[in-house]
C-alpha cells in the first residue's frame, strides 16, 4: 500500500452532492457539481476515443486531471465563471486561489499527491496539452447540456442570450480536436452522452429520504474515482488502472434504460434483470462507433468479475488477480474492487444521511449489511474495506 490518500478522501468528494450549480438561474431540476462532473468525464472518455493514437494523448493525464479538477471546484466552491476566469488572469490572484486548493488537498492526500495536484493547477500558463484540451471541451460542452435545460426553462431571463454565446464560443475554441468535432457532428453520439447525462435524474435510494441526495450519475464517478485512488494504491499497472477507473464511471449504465431498481427486489429477479439489461444494451450499442463496443460491454457486463485478457480470450478469477497479470498486455480489471468501491460509496450515503439527521433504521441496517459483506469477504487487493468504512463514519 502506497498511503496516496486519507480516509477524509471518501467522504470529501461526496461534498459535491450538495454543492449546487446555476444557483442564480430558474433551475426546472437541481444540477450539481458531483452529476456535471461525472457527465464531464463520459464526454471526455467520448473525445478521446477519437485520439488515442495521437503520440500525446494519454488516458491517465484524462482521468487524474479530470480527478483535480473535480477537487479544485470543490475547494474554492462555486466561483462564477467570469469571476474565474478574471482571476486566473491575475497569476497572483490565481496562485492564491491555488493555495486555498492545495490546503483543501492536504486534507485528502499524502504530501507527494499533494504536490502533484499543486502543479497540475500551475500548469493552466503553460500552452494546453491534447490532454487538458480534451477535458476543457468537455466541460464546456456538458455545461451547455445543463445550460439548456436552464435556457428551455426560461429563455427570458437577464443576460441569458450573453451566457449561451459565451458558451457556445468557448466550445469552438476546441473545434480543432478530431474527438468533438465527431460528436457535433453525429447525432447518435449526442443521444449517448444525452442518454448518460439523464441519469443525473435518477435518484439512489429513491424510496428513502435522503440528505445529501445522489444521483446514479454522480454515484458512478463517486466509484470510479474510490476505484482508481485504490488501484493507485495497490501498485497496478497503467491499463489496470484505467479500465478499473472507467468500469466505474460506467458501471451502471444499463440503469439508464432499465432504472434504478433496490437490491432487495433485484436479488429475487436477478437474471431476469441481467437478460433484460443485455437486451436493452443494444439500443446504447447502436448509438456508438462499432469499435467502442467491447470497452462498454467489459464497463456494464460482469462488472465485478475480476478478469484479464490472455491469447485474445477474457478468463476470470474468483480471487484476486494474480501479480504475474500485473501488466498493461493483459488489461486487467478489478471487479471486486470495484464491488468494494461500490458497496463503500453505499454505506457513506447511508452514514452521512443518519449524521444529518434522517432518523430511519433502514440506514442502520444498510450500513451492518455493508460491514458483515466486507467481513465475509476479506481484504480485497489488500485493500480493508471494512476499516475504511468506520474510518469514515
Amino acid at each position: 500500500m502506497n498511503n496516496i490518500i486519507k480516509s477524509a478522501f471518501f467522504t470529501r468528494i461526496f461534498d459535491a452532492a450538495n454543492l449546487q450549480r446555476w444557483n442564480d438561474q430558474v433551475r426546472p431540476v437541481d444540477l450539481r457539481e458531483l452529476d456535471k462532473q461525472a457527465h464531464k468525464m463520459v464526454v471526455a472518455w467520448a473525445i478521446g476515443k477519437f485520439h488515442e493514437n495521437d503520440p500525446e494523448f494519454d488516458w491517465i493525464q484524462i482521468i487524474e486531471g479530470g480527478i483535480f479538477e473535480f477537487l479544485e471546484r470543490l475547494f474554492v466552491t462555486d466561483l462564477k465563471p467570469p469571476l474565474f476566469h478574471k482571476i486566473r488572469s491575475n497569476p497572483e490572484a490565481y496562485r492564491s486561489l491555488i493555495d486555498l486548493s492545495v490546503e483543501g488537498a492536504q486534507e485528502i492526500f499524502s504530501p507527494t499527491w499533494v504536490e502533484k495536484f499543486r502543479n497540475y493547477l500551475l500548469d493552466f500558463e503553460k500552452p494546453a496539452s491534447i490532454n487538458r484540451q480534451i477535458l476543457n471541451a468537455a466541460h464546456y460542452y456538458t455545461t451547455r447540456e445543463e445550460f439548456d435545460i436552464i435556457y428551455r426553462a426560461y429563455p427570458y431571463g437577464y443576460n441569458i442570450e450573453n451566457i449561451k454565446n459565451e458558451i457556445d464560443e468557448q466550445i469552438k475554441k476546441y473545434g480543432n480536436l478530431t474527438g468533438l468535432a465527431q460528436i457535433v457532428l453525429d447525432k447518435k453520439l449526442q443521444d449517448f452522452i444525452k442518454l448518460i447525462g439523464q441519469m443525473r435524474f435518477q435518484i439512489r435510494w429513491s424510496q428513502t429520504h435522503r440528505v445529501p441526495r445522489t444521483s446514479v450519475l454522480g454515484h458512478m464517478l463517486i466509484v470510479a474515482m474510490i476505484g482508481y485512488m485504490l488501484s493507485e494504491e495497490t501498485g497496478m499497472c497503467r491499463k489496470r488502472k484505467v479500465n478499473n477507473f472507467y468500469t466505474g464511471l460506467f458501471h451502471d449504465l444499463p440503469e439508464a434504460l432499465t432504472r434504478d431498481i433496490i437490491n432487495p427486489v433485484k436479488r429475487h429477479i436477478l437474471e431476469i434483470v441481467h437478460s433484460y439489461e443485455h437486451e436493452e444494451m443494444e439500443k446504447v450499442y447502436a448509438l456508438i462507433p462499432h469499435a467502442w463496443r467491447k470497452d462498454i460491454e467489459m464497463f456494464t457486463r460482469n462488472e465485478f468479475s475480476n478478469r484479464i485478457i490472455k491469447n485474445g480470450k477474457i478468463e476470470t478469477f474468483d480471487t484476486d488477480i494474480p501479480l504475474e497479470y500485473n501488466k498493461d498486455e493483459f488489461s486487467a480489471r478489478d471487479g471486486k474492487l470495484l464491488k468494494g468501491a461500490d458497496r463503500l460509496a453505499a454505506f457513506i450515503e447511508a452514514d452521512l444521511a443518519l449524521k444529518n439527521g434522517i432518523n430511519n433504521p433502514h440506514f442502520e441496517r444498510a450500513k451492518k449489511g455493508v460491514l458483515r459483506d466486507y467481513q465475509e469477504h476479506g481484504k480485497i487487493n489488500g485493500i480493508d474495506f471494512a476499516k475504511i468504512a468506520r474510518a469514515t463514519e
